[in-house]
């Protein structure tokens, strides 16, 4: 493959089919320029996937800010969006990346932190089999501009009138939409990136949601630098988050999010100082290794 090492060694995995090529660099002396990680994230031309993560020892990250998180985590989930461009995290990315740590046995324990550039992640494997991630706090990405129902922006899609939503930063950034109930979720067009006004300094993935009852939701997604995808974990996060506040007084902790590619669980929880976490679980599955040439 043109703009390779002659020899790539890499795992492919998903969680809910949201997928990522994973690349290891335990000497971290690899770093992967965007042509190359979009290239490997091609679906034609390369491996496919919604992004790369590139597993590199956390003191060796070219960040300061993620090398400084070395002393809880030993492992730096690099994550790239399928374009090439650098984020934060991803949430159904980390339990991928925390089963191939296991699968290499780089970590044995049946819970430990991961750096990602939105800081310690913290992984617990489950009796069922399913991974759950703590988060960390959420917020409202701009309360001051905000009324009670969080409502900060408009998002525009073509063929729509622009539908009311509410801006969130878990790590990274959010925008969701509650639906209304005379639009089929099913049937909207995701093809072309939805329009937020106003525009997010770092970009945003959109959701749109569709409440089922009280901790049910349905939810699809278009996430930046990549186009719609199957799952997000933090946007399942986020679409929880949105739908508990609406929900008032009285909206339960746990919530189960259908997405495209399955089901995962999220959980809010207060921690010993006061502020309120989230918990994303659900599955990650390991597909196939190889060496790319």
């Amino acid at each position: 493959m043109a703009g390779m090492a002659d020899a790539l060694a890499f795992t492919k995995g998903h969680g809910t089919e949201n997928d990522f090529v994973l690349v290891p660099d335990l000497e971290g002396t690899h770093d992967l320029m965007p042509s190359q990680v979009a290239l490997l994230a091609d679906r034609r031309a390369g491996i496919g996937g919604d992004g790369v993560i590139r597993v590199v020892p956390t003191a060796m990250a070219e960040e300061e800010s993620v090398r400084a998180q070395g002393g809880e985590a030993t492992w730096f989930m690099d994550y790239r969006n399928a374009d090439g461009s650098a984020a934060e995290m991803c949430g159904n990315g980390s339990r991928v990346f925390a089963a191939y740590l296991r699968r290499e046995r780089l970590e044995t324990a049946d819970e430990f932190a991961i750096a990602t550039r939105a800081g310690v992640k913290r992984v617990r494997f489950e009796p069922d089999g399913l991974i759950a991630v703590n988060l960390g706090p959420w917020r409202f990405a701009d309360p001051e501009n905000a009324g009670d129902d969080g409502i900060d922006a408009l998002v525009h899609l073509s063929g729509h009138e622009p539908f009311s939503a509410v801006s969130l930063d878990l790590g990274n950034p959010h925008t969701v939409v509650a639906l209304p109930e005379s639009i089929d979720l099913n049937r909207l067009d995701l093809t072309s990136a939805p329009v937020v006004n106003p525009v997010p300094p770092q970009g945003t993935n959109v959701e749109f949601v569709r409440p089922h009852g009280l901790g049910h939701i349905s939810m699809r997604v278009h996430e930046r630098g990549v186009g719609e995808t199957q799952s997000c974990g933090t946007g399942a996060c986020a679409a929880a988050v949105a739908t508990r506040h609406w929900a008032g007084q009285g909206a339960p902790d746990a919530w189960h999010v259908k997405v495209p590619g399955g089901v995962v669980g999220v959980k809010f929880f207060t921690v010993a100082d006061g502020h309120e976490h989230v918990e994303l679980s659900g599955p990650a599955t390991i597909v196939a290794s190889g060496t790319l040439s």
